[in-house]
């Protein structure tokens, strides 16, 4: 199978989620990592963000919403900023304050080092998140795309519905999910791993 899975084991994924914030210090990688793991945005849309659509400088401080037109279906999204995001959000800012690049409305989050004021390339992200799937030794096909997977594979197990997933996820079908999720070969792992004749 070589499309992306999600991280389905717990301690793997609080490695991987950790990596750029203990293992190999990056405030920036850290938030992708954060962000992708709690909006279900797909990467091409992570790296379109900019510091005005999560943080209000007027009233200086955190948005309630993130509103995303999404690229891939056109179609509108408005997600929750929560406290994960927010954390990694203000440890970002901190950092950019200390060395003198603070953030302002029309700059990336995620910018490039090496172009101003561009983002990082989808490249870069996926070389990012392939450096902290192998240095976690993660197993199985792991990419920009398991951040997204993720999201909805704990949702899943966590008991979230079946129709609110497929909304978050613009799908047309319950089944078109549980296979983009990986659900449905998970459950039949599950029946061969417990079988006792």
């Amino acid at each position: 199978m070589n499309t992306a899975q999600p991280i389905r084991d717990k301690g793997d994924l609080s490695r991987f989620k950790e990596y750029y914030r203990l293992i190999c210090p990056n405030k920036r990688n850290h938030l992708l990592m954060v962000m992708g793991l709690n909006t279900a945005l797909r990467i091409s849309d992570l790296l379109e963000l900019k510091w005005e659509d999560v943080y209000d400088f007027e009233l200086q401080k955190y948005r309630a919403h993130l509103q995303v037109t999404e690229h891939k279906t056109g179609k509108g999204s408005v997600i929750w900023i929560n406290g994960n995001i927010k954390k990694a959000l203000t440890e970002y800012m901190e950092y950019l304050t200390l060395t003198g690049r603070t953030p302002c409305a029309g700059r990336f989050l995620f910018t490039n080092n090496r172009r101003k004021n561009q983002p990082i390339s989808r490249v870069q992200a996926f070389r990012l998140v392939k450096r902290a799937a192998a240095d976690c030794h993660l197993e199985g096909v792991i990419s920009c795309h398991s951040l997204r997977k993720t999201f909805g594979y704990y949702a899943w197990r966590q008991g979230i519905e079946p129709a609110l997933l497929m909304n978050i996820y613009n799908h047309s079908s319950f089944q078109v999910t549980v296979r983009y999720l990986g659900i449905e070969q998970d459950d039949r792992d599950n029946i061969f791993r417990n079988i006792d004749i």
